[in-house]
Order: structure tokens, then C-alpha cells, then sequence
């Protein structure tokens, strides 16, 4: 099995300072269904990106909800993160840390979710090229 198609726990982005900097002096864009912040990140890291997926409580109440839609996040996200988002980002020696929270009314199907992750990468990763 290769390990490009994996999501380890340095791939997650955990550090409270980190998150509170990513929200306080990052940036964002919508790409709906999702709100992307992301942060330029300082000093090396093990991989180019670290990632926080998030679904609100306030939008579905219930957590078998909140927990189909990061699922289906996460397996977007690491099925397309290696082509779309890491080989730009080390080709450019970039590192970035960002947020994606889920923002949409319904609970849409996996292949909606991939396909709009595709979108959101792309735009993330031009962004971050800026």
C-alpha cells in the first residue's frame, strides 16, 4: 500500500496556537458547500499542509450527521490532497495550514463533496501560489 493516499495525525492540524493564528490573521474563501481559512505557515514542517475539517453543531444537531459529512470530507480530502495540493506546494517549497468547515444546508453525497473538493484545492492552491 503506498503512503501518499494515507491521513496521519501530523496531517491534522491540532495545535490550539496554530488554530487560533489560522482565525485571527488568515485568510479565507467561500467554495460552497465549504469556508476555507488558511495561513501561510512559518518554520518546517513534516508535510507541506495541515488540515482542520469541521462540521457546526449549531447547523446539525446530530452527531451521526456531523460525523457522515467529516467523514466524507476527510475521504475527499485524502484521495485528492497528494496531486492537487501537495506536489504544487512542494514544488513552491510553501507550507500552509488551513481550515475547512462545512457551511452547506443539506447533507450532500460523497460525489458532490469530491467534486467540490477538487474546486476547492485548486483555488486553495492558487491562493497559497500568490
Amino acid at each position: 500500500m503506498s503512503k501518499i493516499y494515507t491521513f496521519t495525525k501530523e496531517e491534522r492540524l491540532c495545535d490550539k496556537k496554530l488554530i487560533d493564528g489560522l482565525f485571527h490573521n488568515g485568510s479565507s474563501f467561500l467554495c460552497y458547500p465549504f469556508k476555507v481559512s488558511w495561513l501561510a505557515a512559518t518554520g518546517p514542517q513534516p508535510f507541506p499542509a495541515k488540515v482542520l475539517i469541521a462540521v457546526p453543531k449549531k447547523r446539525y444537531k446530530l452527531a451521526t450527521e456531523r460525523n457522515l459529512l467529516k467523514r466524507r470530507m476527510r475521504e475527499a480530502y485524502r484521495q485528492n490532497k497528494q496531486q492537487h495540493l501537495y506536489l504544487p506546494l512542494q514544488e513552491a517549497g510553501k507550507n500552509i495550514v488551513f481550515s475547512i468547515g462545512y457551511i452547506g444546508k443539506e447533507i450532500n453525497t460523497y460525489d458532490l463533496i469530491a467534486k467540490k473538493m477538487l474546486k476547492l484545492l485548486a483555488q486553495l492552491t492558487a491562493e497559497a501560489m500568490k
